[in-house]
Protein backbone atom coordinates (compact mmCIF):
# COMPACT_ATOMS: atom_id res chain seq x y z
CA UNK A 1 0.00 0.00 0.00
CA UNK A 2 1.18 3.57 -1.04
CA UNK A 3 1.10 6.31 2.27
CA UNK A 4 0.71 9.78 1.58
CA UNK A 5 2.75 10.46 4.47
CA UNK A 6 4.61 8.24 7.76
CA UNK A 7 1.74 9.04 9.71
CA UNK A 8 0.87 4.95 9.62
CA UNK A 9 4.40 3.82 9.01
CA UNK A 10 5.87 1.36 11.28
CA UNK A 11 7.35 2.68 14.01
CA UNK A 12 10.49 0.52 14.23
CA UNK A 13 12.48 -1.96 12.13
CA UNK A 14 14.52 -2.15 9.05
CA UNK A 15 13.50 0.22 6.25
CA UNK A 16 14.60 -0.24 2.10
CA UNK A 17 15.51 2.89 0.38
CA UNK A 18 15.15 2.66 -3.24
CA UNK A 19 16.68 5.47 -6.23
CA UNK A 20 14.63 4.18 -8.79
CA UNK A 21 16.52 3.86 -12.75
CA UNK A 22 15.36 2.29 -15.68
CA UNK A 23 17.94 0.13 -15.79
CA UNK A 24 19.61 0.06 -12.65
CA UNK A 25 18.02 0.86 -9.22
CA UNK A 26 19.84 2.02 -6.47
CA UNK A 27 19.00 0.32 -2.84
CA UNK A 28 19.76 1.03 0.81
CA UNK A 29 18.55 -0.52 3.98
CA UNK A 30 18.84 0.84 7.71
CA UNK A 31 19.81 -0.84 10.71
CA UNK A 32 16.04 -1.78 13.00
CA UNK A 33 16.56 0.97 15.06
CA UNK A 34 17.04 3.32 11.86
CA UNK A 35 20.38 4.69 13.42
CA UNK A 36 22.19 3.56 10.32
CA UNK A 37 22.25 3.35 7.09
CA UNK A 38 23.90 0.91 4.21
CA UNK A 39 23.99 1.01 0.90
CA UNK A 40 23.98 -1.88 -0.73
CA UNK A 41 24.84 -3.18 -4.66
CA UNK A 42 23.33 -1.51 -7.33
CA UNK A 43 20.11 -3.67 -8.93
CA UNK A 44 20.48 -4.18 -12.28
CA UNK A 45 17.15 -4.69 -13.95
CA UNK A 46 17.39 -6.56 -17.25
CA UNK A 47 15.25 -5.17 -20.05
CA UNK A 48 12.02 -6.56 -19.97
CA UNK A 49 12.66 -8.21 -16.37
CA UNK A 50 9.81 -7.27 -13.71
CA UNK A 51 11.90 -4.54 -11.59
CA UNK A 52 9.23 -4.87 -8.88
CA UNK A 53 9.35 -8.15 -7.95
CA UNK A 54 13.50 -7.94 -7.89
CA UNK A 55 13.42 -5.36 -5.29
CA UNK A 56 10.04 -7.22 -3.59
CA UNK A 57 12.93 -9.85 -3.04
CA UNK A 58 15.60 -7.58 -1.73
CA UNK A 59 13.12 -6.63 0.78
CA UNK A 60 12.12 -9.65 1.85
CA UNK A 61 15.99 -10.88 2.02
CA UNK A 62 16.69 -7.75 4.26
CA UNK A 63 13.82 -7.99 6.46
CA UNK A 64 12.37 -4.76 6.04
CA UNK A 65 9.19 -3.37 7.73
CA UNK A 66 8.54 -0.35 4.65
CA UNK A 67 10.06 0.65 1.63
CA UNK A 68 10.91 4.68 0.88
CA UNK A 69 11.00 5.79 -2.76
CA UNK A 70 13.09 8.45 -3.98
CA UNK A 71 10.16 10.53 -6.08
CA UNK A 72 11.85 12.98 -8.65
CA UNK A 73 10.01 15.89 -9.17
CA UNK A 74 11.79 19.30 -11.13
CA UNK A 75 12.94 22.37 -8.85
CA UNK A 76 9.35 24.00 -9.47
CA UNK A 77 7.33 20.93 -7.73
CA UNK A 78 5.90 19.83 -10.84
CA UNK A 79 6.01 16.34 -12.17
CA UNK A 80 8.00 14.86 -15.29
CA UNK A 81 7.56 11.85 -17.64
CA UNK A 82 10.17 10.31 -15.22
CA UNK A 83 7.99 11.00 -12.05
CA UNK A 84 5.02 9.04 -13.54
CA UNK A 85 7.53 5.97 -14.38
CA UNK A 86 8.20 5.94 -10.56
CA UNK A 87 4.66 5.76 -9.28
CA UNK A 88 4.14 3.21 -12.22
CA UNK A 89 6.74 1.16 -10.44
CA UNK A 90 6.08 2.20 -7.01
CA UNK A 91 1.81 0.43 -7.83
CA UNK A 92 3.74 -2.52 -9.68
CA UNK A 93 5.83 -3.45 -6.20
CA UNK A 94 2.69 -2.62 -3.72
CA UNK A 95 0.71 -5.41 -5.81
CA UNK A 96 3.53 -7.90 -4.96
CA UNK A 97 4.65 -6.33 -1.02
CA UNK A 98 2.49 -6.58 1.74
CA UNK A 99 4.30 -3.20 3.38
CA UNK A 100 3.90 0.02 3.20
CA UNK A 101 5.37 2.06 0.64
CA UNK A 102 5.64 6.14 1.07
CA UNK A 103 7.50 8.75 -1.39
CA UNK A 104 10.15 11.22 -0.56
CA UNK A 105 10.91 13.96 -2.89
CA UNK A 106 14.48 12.88 -4.76
CA UNK A 107 15.72 16.72 -5.14
CA UNK A 108 19.61 16.83 -5.08
CA UNK A 109 20.10 13.50 -3.86
CA UNK A 110 22.70 12.39 -6.13
CA UNK A 111 24.64 15.47 -6.10
CA UNK A 112 24.30 14.94 -2.29
CA UNK A 113 25.48 11.51 -2.42
CA UNK A 114 28.60 12.09 -4.88
CA UNK A 115 29.71 14.96 -2.69
CA UNK A 116 29.99 12.57 0.32
CA UNK A 117 31.25 10.15 -2.05
CA UNK A 118 34.33 12.88 -3.01
CA UNK A 119 37.17 12.44 -5.29
CA UNK A 120 36.11 8.94 -6.95
CA UNK A 121 36.96 7.34 -10.27
CA UNK A 122 34.08 7.56 -13.19
CA UNK A 123 34.43 3.43 -13.25
CA UNK A 124 33.31 3.64 -8.80
CA UNK A 125 30.95 6.83 -9.81
CA UNK A 126 28.68 4.46 -12.03
CA UNK A 127 28.49 1.90 -9.89
CA UNK A 128 28.02 2.83 -6.78
CA UNK A 129 26.39 6.54 -7.21
CA UNK A 130 22.52 4.90 -7.69
CA UNK A 131 22.87 3.36 -4.15
CA UNK A 132 24.34 5.71 -2.47
CA UNK A 133 21.99 8.42 -3.70
CA UNK A 134 18.85 5.57 -2.41
CA UNK A 135 21.31 6.24 0.83
CA UNK A 136 20.44 9.78 0.80
CA UNK A 137 17.13 9.45 0.11
CA UNK A 138 16.66 6.79 3.18
CA UNK A 139 18.26 9.20 5.48
CA UNK A 140 16.01 11.64 4.80
CA UNK A 141 13.32 9.75 4.86
CA UNK A 142 14.47 8.82 8.58
CA UNK A 143 15.01 12.53 9.56
CA UNK A 144 11.38 13.18 8.57
CA UNK A 145 10.13 10.00 10.39
CA UNK A 146 12.11 11.25 13.55
CA UNK A 147 10.94 14.67 13.47
CA UNK A 148 7.72 13.16 13.51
Amino acid sequence: MILPDFKAFPPVGRILGIDWGLRRIGVAVSDPGRDFVFARDVVAVPQGADAAQIIASHAQKEQVVGIVIGLPVRSDGTESDTTKMVRDFADALARVVSMPIVFVEENLTSFAAQEDMGRVRVTELKKRLDSESARVILENAIAIINRG
